[in-house]
């Protein structure tokens, strides 16, 4: 189903401050955190929804166009005492998801790289 206006389809409250997007008030919060460490030094280059791709795209025998790659949008990056850390902010709904859990596997598999969650 198609969410409502202003919602993701797991009912949070979707925002826009400064011109930036956020899919939820958790998310939002998450960011100002961090912000605020990176102010502090704590943290750097700070990075917001960045692509990861899991997997190219391809084209399969006997299917007219070709299958887009795999994509993963983290949604911070940062440097913490100069180790990339992805993190991404989830419910416990969206961590169970299948979806979520392939590519959070491919992100270890193909990039070595450990999903933070919050």
């Amino acid at each position: 189903t198609k969410p409502k206006s202003g919602r993701s389809k797991f009912n949070a409250q979707r925002i826009e401050k400064d011109g930036m997007k956020f899919d939820s008030v958790k998310e939002y919060k998450r960011y100002i955190e961090l912000t605020a460490l990176m102010q502090r030094g704590e943290i750097s280059e700070l990075k917001c929804q960045v692509k990861f791709v899991l997997a190219p795209k391809v084209k399969l025998e006997g299917e007219k166009r070709a299958k887009p790659e795999l994509r993963y949008y983290a949604d911070f990056t940062y440097l913490s005492n100069g180790k990339l850390i992805v993190e991404d902010v989830k419910s416990v709904v969206t961590r169970k998801l299948a979806s979520y859990r392939n590519k959070k596997h491919l992100m270890k598999t193909v990039h070595d790289i450990d999903i933070k969650e919050v």
